[in-house]
């Protein structure tokens, strides 16, 4: 058996373990989205998130970024909660910023963007919620 290959659900340990800084784009003030409830939940386990979505100027108590280069600090993972015709500039633009992972919320599926992200050696979750992954996991 091939011990270098890590399982998923290992992979998704660590990234949760290991990043303190989500950029999430797409993320909205309005409290009945996804995007905004999940993020406070992740907030509220200690994650330092910064919104990025041209729409919005603070989210959260914090600064929100037109796009991920707009953002002044070290992003650890990119969180998106936006449609999947969207998805490729997200990940040209993660690429682009030499970022380490991205993860694609439930329901934001884009296999080739995904694949542009891996082989740029990017770490990838696609079609999974955050919020409860990390519950999975007790943190």
């Amino acid at each position: 058996m091939d011990t270098s290959v890590i399982s998923e659900s290992d992979q998704i340990t660590e990234l949760l373990r290991t990043s303190k800084t989500i950029a999430v784009v797409g993320l909205t003030s309005d409290p009945m989205r996804p995007s905004n409830s999940v993020s406070e939940y992740m907030q509220s386990q200690g994650y330092r998130i910064i919104p990025v979505n041209p729409n919005e100027t603070k989210v959260l108590g914090e600064k929100a970024y037109a796009r991920l280069a707009d953002v002044p600090e070290k992003i650890d993972l990119v969180n998106v909660f936006r449609r999947p015709e969207f998805v490729a500039d997200v990940v040209r633009q993660a690429i682009e910023l030499k970022l380490p992972a991205i993860w694609l919320q439930e329901g934001v599926v884009d296999e080739s963007a995904a694949q542009s992200a891996r082989d740029a050696g990017m770490i990838v979750v696609m079609d999974r919620c955050i919020l409860k992954e990390h519950r999975r996991r007790r943190f």
